[in-house]
């Protein structure tokens, strides 16, 4: 059997410097396995960015969200005379947390869990989902924002629609004294 290269490392050595094989026809498929060399170009470094995505699998709807409030993070920002007043909705519950962005603190932080919450709300398990017990939540933190000395505050709605309880939440804040 007749190769028109004069050794097999000739032929290697053809191969990895013109990364393709002139004789690949005279060897079998092992030889050309090993002869085959995929070039890996090197990776740029990326600049550092704050992930805001969890590292478990998100549905289509979950990714949305994420999306929307990246977009909003990139824009809303937290200052110590200007925090910002972030919403989370789950299905059962309503989180707010009063941030400082630049020192990276969290201020207050309420929701429809606390004590304070479930004393109006009711204890009841769906009574904590409604219109009225983040409209609470919103009430209690505008009373806390207030005596803490937060007049004014920039409002993260989190990626959820402005309506039902994350407005609920942010009409019950302003009409305890917190400016958005």
């Amino acid at each position: 059997f007749f190769s028109p290269c004069a050794s097999r490392a000739t032929t290697l050595a053809h191969a990895r410097k013109s990364r393709t094989m002139s004789c690949a026809a005279a060897f079998s498929l092992s030889a050309r396995a090993a002869v085959s060399v995929r070039v890996a170009t090197p990776s740029t470094p990326k600049r550092a960015t704050v992930a805001t995505t969890p590292v478990a699998g998100l549905t289509p709807k979950q990714s949305r969200r994420v999306k929307r409030h990246t977009k909003i993070r990139s824009k809303v920002n937290g200052t110590p005379d200007r925090p910002r007043i972030s919403v989370y909705r789950s299905n059962q519950h309503t989180y707010v947390q009063v941030i400082d962005d630049e020192n990276q603190k969290t201020l207050l932080a309420i929701g429809t869990m606390s004590k304070n919450v479930k004393e109006v709300v009711g204890g009841e398990e769906w009574k904590s989902k409604t219109v009225d017990a983040a409209r609470e939540v919103g009430k209690q933190l505008g009373e806390a924002c207030v005596a803490k000395g937060i007049k004014s505050a920039v409002f993260d709605r989190g990626g959820f629609v402005y309506h039902g309880r994350v407005k609920a939440v942010a009409d019950a804040c302003r009409d305890a004294g917190v400016e958005f």
